[in-house]
């Protein structure tokens, strides 16, 4: 339920038509503006660039897989992949979709509709909650923070419309969006069979509802201290602020279990939570939930469902189109049977030399981290044993999962329902799933990514490192490259996700991933300090019209300065280093071009910073990067020494 997993990649990159520069006026410019010059963004993505290039090719080649596997070219590895083709081929079929319309989501439409009292809609909580219904509350099993043996419950707010509170205010984007999802909204309930007059009051209430929100979930700042969402409640003192809903039968009901404590996420949203929902707000509430049930359902209905519904996801992150539906049906697919995917994927096509030779790199990063910690200049004698003793346990997980969650044996494709009720039931059972690990410890085999996703993860509740072989290739990583290119690339990833175990997050998780204080008060202000300058660092550069915040960021910035610094001197430690080849690798692999669209909405809810900054500044509080390059004060480049932020 927390937001608990730190990545490599989130933020979004320059649109620099045709800017040029040298390495000593603007790093990223000089490796990348002639890319810039003509990189195009496909129609249906959001994007283009190193990222998003690797993403794209590996969804063309599992696309094509996928393709082989339906027409009978080719034979699935597995019974779990031949599952999983059975559902592509239930996603595929549009003909079939588009001749049900509507109607596979016609009896739950109905079933929020007729609802005529508040009561009623409470009736229903416990089946809608197992069945994935729109709630204005989220519940959910993970780790315990402070005890990740075992697994507890877990409160949180609903999402909102717009992608963050700071969309709401003052702000002519979030007006234009709110414009776009209530016409949205609004044609869709009218291609259902509602009236224009009924459509549009159904859609203005679920607006109110929407709005009666903002001022009470937390913003994408506040979320990005997830130590802030460690917030354990006894059972009576949270069932008591749900107002007239029984938050304790239905938490017992779900676990089957007499719960005594809530991990509540967002206190403020639960404290006004009577004040939201309640006899006085149900006519809103309903018709939130009628609004949220339809657009949920739309992608999985007909084409021209999927047409309409996603106007509005084009208006938010600037792609001129949607997906192809033969596309839509892979990426469905993809996320459904993600463990599947990535494992086949993993074998299919990860080279295990490429596998071995990470690994080492890893451990060499490792040592080299432990290095600089003994050498470090800041930290006292006790704080530095105990972050060594982290770093020894830190546990590694490289390509892709031998085995896949047992939850997927579960997953049964019937050919001859609807895609919407095959996805319900499967989603059903991984409701249910969640809730049984109330019941089971801790399982720290299971991995944060799939095998296929073009990224990289450090979770501080495990303390582990997930490296997913889709990343492990160029220009990252390559046996073609020279090792700085390489350390400059996969390198400083690995000591990214390193890093972000003594990010201002992970730093207060222990070796065991408990949320656990193991600084002494003196390295922890010190600590404290050091982090503050990197949020001032950043606080306020321009953007895309913007302005990036500091705060949001900062835990990104930490890793990447910790994970290009330690990169840095392993690439020296190399008999042939090049520098300026590590250098040029760490500006090539931000290498992004994404609609305005998108930045605006990752300058508000993302914690990376926009990939041009994370290229430049970064290398700009690196001392070998001035003296590479031969760097003065007079060049766009240069930071004054006491100006750069260094910490690990």
């Amino acid at each position: 339920m927390q937001q608990k997993y730190a990545k490599v990649v989130g933020g979004s990159g320059d649109t620099t038509q045709g800017a040029t520069a040298t390495y000593q006026d603007n790093l990223y410019l000089a490796i990348n503006g002639e890319w810039l010059k003509t990189a195009q963004i496909p129609a249906d993505k959001t994007s283009t660039g190193g990222f998003s290039d690797l993403a794209l090719n590996i969804e063309k080649t599992l696309m094509q897989d996928f393709a082989d596997f339906a027409a009978g070219n080719k034979v699935p590895a597995n019974d779990l992949l031949t599952t999983a083709v059975k559902f592509y081929q239930v996603a595929a079929d549009f003909k079939r979709r588009n001749q049900e319309g509507f109607k596979p989501a016609q009896a739950g439409y109905e079933s929020i509709k007729n609802l005529t009292s508040f009561q009623s809609w409470q009736q229903q909580l416990p089946k809608w909650l197992q069945q994935g219904y729109p709630l204005p509350f989220n519940l959910g099993i993970d780790a315990d923070m402070k005890d990740t043996s075992k697994n507890v419950v877990y409160a949180a707010a609903p999402g909102l419309i717009l992608p963050d509170t700071t969309y709401y205010h003052d702000n002519a984007s979030g007006e234009q969006l709110l414009k776009i999802y209530q016409q949205v909204a609004v044609q869709l309930l009218v291609k259902i069979g509602e009236s224009e007059a009924d459509a549009q009051e159904i859609t203005q209430q679920a607006l109110q509802f929407d709005r009666s929100l903002v001022d009470y979930v937390k913003s994408a700042e506040e979320q990005a201290d997830y130590v802030q969402m460690y917030n354990p409640q006894k059972m009576t003192a949270f069932a008591s602020q749900g107002g007239q809903i029984d938050f304790a039968s239905l938490i017992n009901q779900a676990v089957n279990d007499e719960v005594k404590q809530v991990i509540v996420t967002e206190p403020r949203f639960f404290k006004h939570f009577a004040e939201l929902v309640n006899d006085q707000t149900f006519q809103q509430l309903k018709n939130w939930t009628l609004v949220q049930y339809v657009f949920n359902c739309s992608s999985l209905l007909s084409q021209d469902f999927r047409e309409i519904a996603g106007q509005y996801s084009l208006a938010l992150r600037g792609n001129q189109e949607l997906s192809a539906p033969v596309k839509q049906a892979y990426n469905l697919t993809s996320a459904t049977f993600s463990e599947v995917i990535g494992q086949y994927y993993g074998e299919e096509y990860f080279g295990h030399k490429a596998k071995a030779d990470v690994e080492q790199m890893i451990h060499k990063m490792i040592s080299i981290y432990q290095r600089r910690i003994k050498n470090n200049t800041w930290l006292g004698t006790a704080t530095k044993e105990k972050a060594i003793v982290k770093l020894d346990k830190m546990v590694l997980k490289i390509g892709y999962p031998t085995k896949v969650n047992q939850l997927y044996q579960q997953f049964k494709v019937d050919p001859q329902q609807s895609l919407l009720s095959n996805m319900r039931e499967i989603d059903r059972l991984i409701i249910a799933d969640n809730f049984a690990k109330y019941h089971r410890p801790v399982d720290r085999n299971e991995w944060a990514m799939p095998g296929h996703m073009v990224n990289a993860c450090y979770d501080p509740s495990r303390n582990d490192i997930t490296f997913p072989a889709a990343i492990l290739q160029a220009p990252f990583y390559s046996l073609q490259q020279s090792a700085s290119e390489n350390y400059g690339g996969i390198g400083a990833v690995i000591a990214h996700e390193i890093s972000h175990g003594f990010d201002n997050n992970g730093a207060q998780f222990d070796e065991f991933g408990n949320m656990n204080n193991w600084w002494t008060d003196e390295d922890y202000a010190t600590f404290k300090q050091l982090t503050q300058a990197m949020i001032d660092e950043f606080e306020g550069l321009d953007f895309a019209g913007g302005k990036v915040n500091g705060k949001l960021v900062v835990s990104e910035n930490v890793a990447d300065a910790g994970g290009l610094s330690c990169a840095l001197e392993a690439a020296k430690d190399e008999p042939d280093a090049d520098l300026k080849e590590f250098f040029i690798n760490w500006a090539r692999i931000w290498r992004t071009k994404s609609t305005q669209q998108l930045m605006e909405m990752y300058l508000s809810i993302d914690v990376h910073a926009p990939a041009p900054l994370r290229a430049n500044v970064q290398a700009q509080n690196m001392d070998d990067f001035y003296t590479t390059f031969g760097i003065t004060s007079k060049d766009g480049m240069w930071l004054a020494p006491e100006k750069r932020v260094n910490i690990w």
